[in-house]
């Protein structure tokens, strides 16, 4: 189970707030860290949580009462033990495919090899 970590540059605190935007409404909104890592928040530690703030015009909501880390759930428990499951397993050996031909036309992909035109 990965922890999650702080969005900021330079800070390795885990994150225990997500931070997201409502543009239209010119707010930011600093809740509990949310379950799965979205594209368009970011995670926060608790002191980057709480010391946030937004630009001129913009309001922020945050969260009331204490971040707390979340608790490893079953859910991060069996990802773990599918993950170690994963890393243990042996692929059997890959056989190379047979060479093309010297002369002719050749697939490889979604290329062909066209022979060059040779003086005769």
């Amino acid at each position: 189970m990965r922890r999650r970590r702080c969005s900021r540059t330079g800070c390795t605190s885990p994150a225990v707030a997500t931070l997201t935007y409502v543009y239209a409404d010119s707010t930011a909104v600093v809740g509990p860290l949310a379950t799965y890592a979205e594209p368009h928040s970011y995670d926060l530690c608790e002191r980057h949580a709480i010391r946030l703030t937004a630009p001129r015009g913009w309001d922020v909501v945050r969260h009331e009462g204490e971040f707390a880390e979340p608790e490893p759930s079953v859910d991060d428990l069996t990802a773990l033990a599918e993950a170690v499951r994963e890393a243990g397993r042996v692929d059997p050996p890959v056989e190379a495919a047979p060479a093309a031909p010297a002369t002719g036309t050749g697939r490889r992909g979604h290329l062909r090899v066209v022979p060059g035109v040779t003086d005769e």
